[in-house]
């Protein structure tokens, strides 16, 4: 097909949309609706182009390209109108604000304000449209705020297409159309699982995490307080994205530093937890596996992968590992093993976690873990704290973890990525059940962001299949094959978001595939880099085996480390 876009020809040999001409042909044209990984909606119009033949002006996002088809992209007619549709956008966008980017969780990277200066509006003619919607706040996770909303569709179309949840929808028509929960009951009355993806996909502020912040400082500046923070894999790869450097540029040895100023007691980090996991997991595994019962074994570390199952398979929750996920382990650990030793009372020591997550607010505060974690902070939210205490990060020296509870693996960093569970577990499993030495302790068919991926390991006499599913749409896929006897596993890794933790829905904005591979990247750098890189050979947990739990899967080690779940409506 022959295409003249603003007076060039170009060919094209597949069916395209007017929008991923005009990208191949190297012409930026503006949207806030669009997001390559969802399907096109149209709904903002900030994409329309003149087509000749055309009366109206037409969405490139949604309209195929035609052999002989003449577009121009940004006429007079077209900048205009823009123009217009982008005022329209703002003035229903700032009434709750009134333009004040001081106070939104979008400022510093705001799609809007970006598009807006793309399109070159420069003055708002429209007054603000008055709404007239509560902010939701029933969530333990998320906060929406619907005055904010410009109902570009995409939190909607990411919980259903990608993620598969179908929370989100939108309501009424014309004027009225607004983005809602069931019955407008909020989203923490409704099968919400907690992952944050919509908050990643909203282009408005109007979706962001529940804030810890100020109840952080507050707990840090308070003398009876012993106030120790615990730093989840994917946050050290990540954090610098929140000071425009690309990922992995701070190292481990800085976020330790910069915890250290923000005037932390003590810095440890969630990779000891995670080694522990894998003791108390990789054993519970091989217990089912020699007896081979309740099988295929389900990973349980990420708090959103777990309430999607107990809200659409319970059928299935004895085949979960009965794990606490390190983020609440450590806290156990913290308040029991670490309280003993320091001796100090527990009721005194407040423990704060940095994750990648904002379904970890919501894990902290489950009947059956509650107590164990006390506050969680986002990495964004560390990058706000860093920037209020005017911390350079990225020039700071390095420092170390404290001990005992700093010392960890690099299977342990696996955790942040998808399939590093799995791979973290491989590594102790395939020595514990062989009694021989890995010679590569690179499992590289388990990596990589591939929606579902299948292996079969051999280890030993023994044959194990494994499959490893990241974003709950593709869980749901993989626990439908498993349901119904499609396929068969002994081991199961389930990440509630794309790409695994370092893709979770508390991380730096965008997150997207190229960001998320990035992060990999520095994930399997780190791990490549450390001395100790099985689980099972990290001194300090050996050490806490040896003087307080006994050993793994002990009745001591199952009160403090392990849970229960329940079937939800």
């Amino acid at each position: 097909m022959k295409v003249t876009i603003n007076n060039q020809i170009f060919e094209f040999d597949e069916e395209l949309s007017i929008l991923e001409a005009t990208k191949k042909a190297h012409i930026k044209v503006p949207t806030l609706c669009y997001n390559e990984k969802l399907a096109p909606y149209g709904s903002c119009r900030l994409c329309s182009v003149e087509v000749e033949g055309k009366k109206t002006l037409m969405p490139s996002c949604v309209t195929k390209i035609k052999d002989g088809m003449n577009i121009k992209t940004h006429s007079e007619k077209v900048r205009r109108v823009r123009k217009i549709i982008m005022e329209l956008i703002i003035s229903s966008h700032s009434i709750s604000c009134d333009l004040n980017c001081l106070n939104c969780p979008r400022a510093d990277n705001c799609e809007i304000r970006e598009v807006a200066q793309e399109i070159g509006v420069i003055n708002i003619r429209i007054p603000p449209i008055p709404k007239e919607e509560l902010i939701d706040n029933s969530s333990f996770s998320i906060v929406r705020e619907p005055s904010k909303c410009i109902v570009c569709n995409r939190c909607v179309r990411k919980c259903s297409e990608v993620q598969n949840v179908n929370i989100l929808t939108i309501a009424n028509k014309g004027p009225n159309t607004h983005v809602t929960t069931y019955m407008d009951r909020g989203m923490g009355n409704v099968d919400c699982t907690n992952c944050g993806q919509c908050i990643l996909e909203c282009p408005s502020g109007a979706l962001h995490e529940v804030y810890h912040i100020d109840s952080v400082w507050k707990a840090i500046e308070d003398p009876e307080k012993h106030v120790v923070v615990q730093t989840a894999p994917a946050v050290r790869v990540a954090i610098s994205e929140e000071f425009n450097e690309k990922p992995g540029s701070t190292t481990t040895g800085q976020l330790v530093s910069g915890l250290k100023l923000l005037g932390f007691d003590k810095v440890f980090d969630t990779n000891f937890a995670a080694d522990l996991t894998i003791m108390e997991e990789g054993t519970e595994f091989i217990k089912r596996f020699k007896s081979n019962k309740n099988l295929p074994i389900f990973t349980s570390c990420s708090p959103g992968w777990i309430k999607f199952l107990e809200h659409n398979y319970p059928e299935f929750i004895p085949n979960l590992s009965t794990c606490k996920s390190p983020q609440q382990m450590f806290g156990s650990i913290v308040k029991s093993f670490y309280a003993e030793k320091m001796r100090i009372d527990k009721e005194n020591i407040i423990v704060v976690s940095i994750m990648p997550c904002t379904a970890k607010k919501y894990e902290r505060t489950r009947p059956e873990l509650k107590g164990d974690v006390d506050y969680v902070l986002t990495t964004r939210e560390l990058g706000k704290m860093f920037k209020e205490a005017g911390i350079d990060l990225l020039n700071l020296p390095e420092s170390k973890y404290d001990d005992p509870l700093g010392k960890s693996s690099g299977a342990a960093v696996l955790f942040g990525a998808t399939g590093g569970v799995m791979e973290a577990a491989l590594r102790t499993a395939y020595e514990v059940l062989t009694g021989q030495e890995l010679e590569s302790l690179d499992f590289n068919v388990v990596r990589g962001i591939k929606g579902i991926k299948e292996a079969t390991i051999t280890i030993g006499t023994h044959k194990l299949n494994i499959a490893i599913a990241n974003g709950l749409g593709n869980a749901r896929k993989l626990l439908e094959m498993i349901k119904s006897g499609e396929k068969t596993y002994q081991f199961v890794e389930f990440m509630a978001c794309p790409g695994g933790c370092i893709g979770g829905g508390g991380q730096p904005i965008p997150t997207n595939d190229e960001t998320i591979l990035e992060r990999m990247t520095a994930i399997y750098d780190i791990d490549r880099e450390l001395k100790i890189r099985k689980s099972h050979e990290n001194p300090a947990v050996q050490e806490l085996y040896k003087e307080f739990l006994g050993e793994p899967n002990s009745e001591l080690a199952h009160k403090l480390l392990h849970t229960t779940y329940i079937a939800r409506n």
